[in-house]
């Protein structure tokens, strides 16, 4: 992991590093999941490549998750305590701006109900999805600092973004000029 920027936002910080997700140092990582939890591809295949078939299997039973919305499981053999399957919207569908928004406030109150600490989330959406990766960066920064504000008794006080390619990591960059 390769620390490129932090900022203190009231009680907590939020943080930019570079890296995979699966080898975060938190509590929980957030898994950018589709609605059907069968994490096929992208980070979701890694997540349960590195941390075994439990993160699946637990995702089977919970079944359907509607967009915007989160299921938690068990991490397997990640370093985390747990994963956060968000959910985000496919670009197309209507009201994406407020589906992401949901999806990453929803895995921030996941966390902290847990009275989890630290969290780390990839750029949810901006991949086979669709979303506008400059768009994703803005909304996820912009609800993370909002959450940070809002919530300064939560339990979360680190809010990681671990971006893996060069050019999602230019976006989220901009967002803490």
């Amino acid at each position: 992991m390769e620390l490129i920027s932090e900022k203190t936002i009231g009680t907590g910080k939020l943080r930019l590093v570079k890296g995979d997700i699966t080898e975060s140092a938190v509590d929980a990582i957030v898994n950018a999941a589709n609605s059907h939890l069968q994490h096929g591809g992208g980070v979701a295949a890694a997540i349960v490549r590195k941390g075994g078939s439990i993160i699946q299997e637990e995702s089977d039973k919970a079944g359907y998750t509607p967009v915007g919305t989160v299921s938690v499981t068990k991490a397997g053999r990640l370093p985390c305590k747990a994963v956060i399957h968000a959910v985000g919207p496919r670009m197309g569908e209507g009201n994406e701006d407020e589906k992401l928004k949901n999806a990453v406030i929803n895995s921030l109150t996941a966390a902290a109900e847990r009275g989890y600490t630290s969290i780390s989330m990839p750029a949810i959406s901006s991949g086979i999805f669709g979303f506008p990766k400059d768009r994703c960066a803005h909304i996820l920064v912009g609800q993370s600092k909002r959450f940070l504000e809002e919530n300064p008794d939560a339990s979360v006080k680190i809010i990681e973004f671990c971006i893996y390619d060069n050019a999602t990591l230019e976006h989220f960059k901009r967002e803490f000029l």
